[in-house]
């Protein structure tokens, strides 16, 4: 019976080891989608040894509130969020690298997180980008529309942004909040300093919800040059059944994943994990 228990110690604390080294992706959705949605995404990281969860999205669980009158939240409310959830993660398997994989809206509070909390060991974005109207082709006019006009109408009207308003139905803070940054450009939290942990930003080739013009200009305004590896992933990278678009990458999803573990491979052998939230 010793000897069992003393082997079984060792396969146990031999698998812990090994997971402490592979890093947890953290999944955090786009405007308007649940968790649930990135099933395919966390089993493709799964596939390949590491970790990974979507986390929820305010107002698009099953079950959970949505955004009306009496039920708001702001981009503050959703970074706290974040960060409970890389505390978790760390507190899981101490050691282990955290990485924070924002698509689109997901990116915004990802940048809002490394910059105003514990950072995270590493951020990835996926069609991210600030949704300032200066950053898009023509001027970007029907984003200056959105937020100039349009979101504030209806949620000052209905007291949130009803569907199938764009990002409906949205919280009132939080759209009031986009709306602001689609008009001057200004963050909704504080951006002092830059994000200098390493940083994989994705753009989709003819994405125009983030056309590579403006995750360049994210890139360029929240984060350190050195820190940054830029990804375009073009029509001529995309498998048959797969695609790159906005939002349904995420769901054939291997290129993507690829590219993220073969970036992370390359970073890990000149980051130590856990250096960028020392």
């Amino acid at each position: 019976m010793v000897g069992v228990t003393f082997a079984g110690s060792r396969v146990i604390a031999m698998m812990v080891d090994v997971t402490r080294h592979q890093p947890i992706v953290l999944v955090s959705p786009a405007m308007g989608i649940g968790s649930r949605y990135y099933q395919s995404l966390v089993a493709a990281f799964e596939a390949r040894g590491w970790a990974a969860t979507a986390l929820t999205r305010r107002g698009f669980e099953l079950g959970a509130p949505q955004a009306s009158r009496g039920q708001d939240w702001s981009y503050e409310d959703e970074i706290d969020d974040m960060a409970v959830a890389v505390a978790a993660a760390r507190s899981e398997v101490p050691g282990r690298p955290v990485i924070l994989l924002g698509h689109s809206l997901g990116a915004q509070i990802a940048a809002g997180h490394q910059l105003n909390r514990v950072p995270a060991d590493g951020v990835v974005t996926v069609g991210g980008a600030l949704p300032y109207h200066r950053d898009y082709p023509w001027g970007g006019l029907p984003i200056l529309l959105m937020g100039s006009v349009i979101v504030p109408v209806l949620t000052g009207v209905f007291g949130y942004l009803p569907a199938p308003a764009f990002g409906g139905p949205g919280a009132r803070t939080l759209m009031r909040e986009w709306g602001r940054m689609a008009v001057t450009g200004r963050t909704p939290f504080p951006a002092e300093g830059s994000i200098t942990s390493p940083s994989l930003l994705i753009s989709l080739e003819g994405d125009r919800l983030a056309p590579e013009s403006a995750v360049h200009a994210f890139g360029e305004r929240l984060f350190a040059p050195e820190s940054v590896t830029n990804w375009l992933y073009r029509h001529a990278d995309v498998p048959e059944g797969a695609s790159n678009h906005h939002i349904y990458w995420a769901r054939s999803s291997a290129p993507v994943v690829d590219r993220i573990v073969g970036w992370w491979a390359a970073k890990a052998a000149v980051t130590p994990a856990g250096e960028a939230a020392q």
